[in-house]
């Protein structure tokens, strides 16, 4: 499946997020991750996350795509060539 990871954590744990999700995802902006991943990966991500997580004040949101092909991507401004999926 095909997933867009996007979080809003304090800076304290912004890095340990970003480490989190660089195992499993392409990083494509500031805090969001992209690309494709198996249910057992992902399962594994969202575990790994909520165990660094504070629930109270941290966010992050989990988009998931059956496939990609349903997806579309609109760029607007700097593109870097490892960033384009379609």
């Amino acid at each position: 499946m095909f997933v867009i990871v996007a979080y809003d954590v304090s800076s304290s744990r912004g890095t340990k997020i970003m480490k989190i999700c660089r195992k499993y995802l392409h990083h494509v902006q500031k805090s969001v991750f992209e690309g494709t991943i198996t249910e057992a990966k992902l399962k594994q991500l969202q575990r790994e996350l909520k165990n660094t997580l504070i629930p109270d004040l941290d966010k992050v949101s989990i988009y998931c795509l059956d496939s990609i092909k349903y997806a579309s991507k609109i760029q607007i401004g700097a593109v870097e060539d490892m960033d384009i999926f379609l």
